[in-house]
């Protein structure tokens, strides 16, 4: 397509979202088109880095990327895109504040992403959380602090067991990264405490499979369970949680306990709001594209991601939901969309994926990285490195890297600021005293 200040509206601001706009920002010329990117954030979060700002290592706001810092020629809106009409090619925002407005657009690029696969387990609403925000990260921080607070002020030995048990479904990335990582901030914690030992924890990982971390074959699956293990982490591999009711984890193999925390990292699926638009989705609520990235019965309309299916030109099938492909195709995206307004021919997206990355915590690590398998230190570092260097904007990169050359000279901080989450409560109370009726 071939026009004069053609309009490309962008929806999410994760990886394809941001990386298409950064793309887009660097292909055109002034004046070629505008930019606008809806998020329901103002910010991007990079999810690799999640697991370190849990355990402290990293400070939470330098795992997320400003947009509108990033973005200086993008015009950014904080809402939710509603509904999309691909016949008027326009789309429904739904503000922060404020009623709902029609964003006019030529090209719309879809990049929604994902949100946790929740399935119908007794409870699970009620009781647990995910692993995908850097909201959630912080609040398992304080959550697990929080728990050891409540275990070092008192007596009774069944409050300690609850308080002292954290429950982890789910063996993939995440799960794997955000046990590690947690179980090594609260091993460390225990210095400061008088009545709380490491061995008064119970760390318990659930996964209905019969191992962890498949994508790195099963000697290096097999590794990252003795090291956790070796840890003391109780791991029921085979097994479903059946119910979480009451704060009590119940198991398909019949053991039962209560616990305070779980937390649920058992797959992504794509964000609901791509079908709710009125797009057209598969079976699994994805939408399905070309192999130039454009989706299929929707004119003018282009997609990424955790909420596509684009097809894998390299090993068949469909590209996985990983950040390396949804990097890559931002790229490719951006190129293409800039050749269609242009009047040029798109090229079609390929890559095949150079490895996997693992971290165990405690500088410890798995990883296949061009058929080449680490584990250990060197695993660790590689992590490490090649996230350091993927991370958006030479900003983030070099406080990432200052958090941990602090990390080297400093004990980790155990602060937890669990109160956050009542930011009310002290001046509600003091209305209450004050004003009794």
């Amino acid at each position: 397509m071939a026009a004069d200040r053609a309009r490309v509206l962008i929806v999410g601001g994760g990886y394809i979202g941001t990386y298409a706009a950064l793309g887009l920002q660097r292909r055109l010329r002034r004046g070629e088109a505008s930019l606008t990117l809806v998020s329901p954030e103002s910010y991007m979060t990079y999810q690799s880095f999640l697991p370190e700002a849990a355990s402290g290592n990293i400070e939470p706001r330098h795992v997320v990327v400003p947009l509108r810092r990033v973005l200086k020629q993008t015009r950014v809106l904080t809402g939710k895109v509603t509904g999309i009409d691909t016949q008027r090619r326009r789309a429904t925002v739904a503000p922060i504040e404020g009623e709902p407005f029609e964003e006019p657009y030529h090209v719309l690029v879809v990049g929604a992403g994902s949100v946790s696969r929740i399935l119908p387990v007794p409870g699970l609403g009620e009781r647990a959380v995910g692993f995908k925000t850097v909201e959630e990260a912080i609040y398992l921080r304080n959550e697990i602090l929080e728990r050891m607070d409540a275990a070092e002020t008192t007596d009774d030995p069944a409050i300690r067991r609850r308080a002292l048990t954290f429950v982890f479904v789910g063996g993939g990335y995440a799960g794997i990264e955000a046990l590690g990582e947690l179980e090594d901030l609260a091993t460390e914690a225990c210095r400061y405490y008088r009545t709380v030992r490491r061995k008064d924890m119970r760390w318990v990982l659930v996964e209905a499979a019969g191992g962890i971390l498949p994508e790195l074959g099963p000697k290096l699956g097999e590794h990252a369970l003795e090291r956790l293990r070796r840890r003391g982490v109780e791991v029921h591999l085979g097994t479903r949680l059946e119910s979480a009711e009451g704060g009590v984890m119940r198991l398909s193999t019949g053991e039962s306990f209560p616990a305070d925390t779980l937390v649920w990292t058992t797959g992504v699926r794509a964000d609901p709001i791509v079908a709710e638009a009125g797009l057209p989705v598969d079976d699994r609520g994805r939408l399905p594209t070309d192999a130039f990235l454009r989706v299929r019965e929707a004119e003018g309309v282009w997609a990424g991601g955790d909420c596509s299916a684009v097809p894998d030109l390299v090993t068949g099938g469909i590209c996985p939901p990983t950040a390396q492909h949804a990097l890559r195709q931002a790229k490719r995206l951006a190129r293409n969309v800039a050749a269609e307004l242009r009047g040029e021919d798109p090229k079609p997206f390929r890559y095949r994926q150079l490895g996997y990355l693992v971290s165990l915590g405690r500088h410890q690590g798995v990883a296949v990285i061009l058929g080449l398998r680490l584990r250990g230190f060197p695993a660790w570092f590689a992590h490490r490195t090649y996230h350091v260097f993927r991370h958006p904007t030479v900003n983030r990169k070099v406080r990432v890297m200052s958090d941990w050359t602090l990390a080297l000279f400093f004990r980790r901080d155990i602060v937890q600021l669990g109160s956050l989450r009542r930011p009310r409560a002290a001046f509600r109370h003091q209305d209450d005293l004050t004003n009794p009726d």
